[in-house]
């Protein structure tokens, strides 16, 4: 059996479904369930749903065989984890986001609202400026909005949060798109069942 930690949501139904269409189906799973763990054999699979920012967590830890994460989650946690595999949906981008009207004040640490704490770190470093990093876990858009932050940086899909609240998005980090991931021992024990669902999966998001 390969195990297979399915983030909960839309990103893990639309894996779920590439996965049932490279031959991975499973006949105990319907969406609206509560049941958590789902086991096909004649399918060789057991999946389980969790939340977004754990299944690398779940991967990296052998609890899961195979995973699929974000991008954005791989960037800012660093899984020792393998990554195998992009899977091309999901997609949107990590941003800089601020009010129209913003200019960077170059006197002062520059205040950052996001939960990407790792990730605005980073890019802030590449660029030498110094910045106060304001934890926050929802609704970063209101931040700038009550004078908190100047910016915050998170993902942004269709822009539509943003646009409404009267923001913008002034840079764009990195592409975000679902990733198969592997835990390294459960690759080289389990190689040949993981290289073919790997291969079943690119010619489903190649077709």
């Amino acid at each position: 059996m390969i195990n297979i930690a399915l983030p909960k949501g839309r990103l893990g139904e639309r894996a779920y479904a590439l996965l049932s269409s490279a031959g991975y189906a499973c006949g105990e799973y319907f969406p609206d369930s509560r049941k958590l763990v789902f086991c096909d054999t004649d399918s060789g699979v057991s999946y389980f749903w969790v939340k977004p920012a754990d299944v690398a967590v779940y991967v990296e830890r052998g609890a899961a065989d195979v995973g699929v994460a974000g991008k954005d989650i791989l960037l800012e946690y660093s899984p020792d984890v393998y990554e195998l595999s992009n899977l091309e949906t999901g997609k949107c981008s990590m941003c800089v986001a601020a009010p129209a009207d913003w200019q960077d004040d170059m006197s002062r640490p520059l205040r950052v609202a996001t939960k990407f704490v790792n990730v605005a770190k980073k890019y802030f470093d590449g660029l030498g400026r110094d910045i106060e990093i304001i934890k926050l876990n929802g609704s970063i858009e209101l931040a700038p909005i009550l004078g908190m932050a100047d910016v915050i940086v998170d993902i942004v899909e269709t822009g539509k949060t943003l646009k409404e609240n009267n923001l913008k998005v002034f840079e764009n980090i990195f592409e975000i798109s679902a990733r198969l991931i592997a835990n390294k021992a459960s690759y080289n024990f389990k190689k040949d069942q993981i290289t073919e669902l790997v291969k079943r999966l690119n010619g489903e998001v190649n077709a």
